[in-house]
């Protein structure tokens, strides 16, 4: 097991870890960033962002983190990938307390932690959605839509994901069904007007999936309509899901306050209710979760941290 002793441990690369690397590399702390998969987090498979400033065209997720990794290297921040933080224990001793931090491979001893682990996608839980997850469930427009080359899809969700990622799948498939349990949308305008001015896209309103259905692969689903009740079945060869998220928090669970959802719960200097742990970004209970907050998150973390190692707050 690989054993790192630390001033403040970063968890995540995504754009809030990686802000809080950026600043706490220019206040010259001792820091270890660790990311349990690759660096750049869940925005490296987002086909278009067109709300980050300094860009004046869209830019993919993935060249953002790119250029946001390679702003990294000016820095020689050095990320301890394929390392996950499964558990965390708090020393107490006569001075501050002490955090060790323990995951499969590594265990990692900090005098303060940033959480920037971020939030998964949430899953219908209906009958035989895990059967088809790869086989025609997804959750990834972007890495499975050419998969889908004139094909009939499905995209479930009513959201800014859900819609930017059915704006996607039009390039390849031949028809894109909306599935929302509403009847209206709750992504931005700009974005409605595009999905309802595309000829290849269909709004299903006032529905759920009740159940996936095929052989190897999925080839049909089950619709119910909430009002009505009346139920449908419906040829399809790919469902992608965007019903939400969950914070992947739990390895704090039994220290920070967080709310109902799981999210954790941060004051404006992104200090959860221990002393000397951090949160930013999509874990964190926040009214806006996008790529320049989660940033903004990182940059406010950090600078707080190196005031909390040095003993000034």
């Amino acid at each position: 097991m690989k054993k790192i002793k630390t001033g403040l441990l970063i968890i995540g690369a995504g754009p809030a870890g990686l802000g809080a690397a950026i600043y706490a590399a220019r206040s010259a702390l001792d820091f270890t960033v660790v990311e349990k998969f690759v660096p750049g987090g869940q925005i490296v498979v987002t086909e278009y962002i067109e709300n980050y400033p300094g860009f004046k065209g869209d830019i993919s997720g993935f060249d953002l983190m790119q250029n946001i990794l390679e702003h990294c290297k000016k820095f020689d921040i050095e990320i301890e990938e394929s390392q996950r933080i499964d558990s965390v224990e708090i020393l107490k001793g006569g001075g501050r307390d002490v955090f060790v931090c323990k995951g499969a491979d590594i265990e990692i001893t900090a005098g303060s932690i940033i959480a920037a682990t971020g939030a998964s996608p949430k899953r219908l839980h209906v009958e035989g959605e895990n059967k088809f997850i790869g086989s025609g469930v997804s959750y990834c427009a972007t890495c499975d839509g050419p998969l889908y080359r004139d094909k009939d899809v499905m995209v479930i969700g009513g959201g800014n994901t859900a819609i930017q990622e059915a704006l996607f799948l039009v390039k390849f498939a031949r028809k894109v069904y909306i599935v929302h349990r509403r009847d209206e949308l709750r992504a931005v305008k700009s974005l409605q007007i595009k999905a309802f001015s595309n000829p290849k896209i269909e709004l299903v309103w006032d529905s759920v999936i009740e159940k996936f259905s095929g052989g190897d692969r999925l080839e049909e689903v089950l619709i119910k309509n909430v009002k009505t009740g009346k139920k449908t079945i419906k040829k399809i060869s790919g469902v992608f899901e965007y019903v939400g998220i969950k914070p992947n928090s739990g390895f704090l669970a039994e220290f920070v306050k967080m709310d109902n959802s799981g999210f954790i719960i941060t004051d404006t200097k992104m200090e959860t209710s221990v002393a000397g742990i951090f949160a930013a970004g999509d874990v964190r209970n926040t009214e806006l979760r996008q790529v320049i907050t989660a940033v903004s998150d990182g940059a406010v973390a950090a600078t707080f941290a190196d005031k909390y190692l040095n003993n000034l707050i």
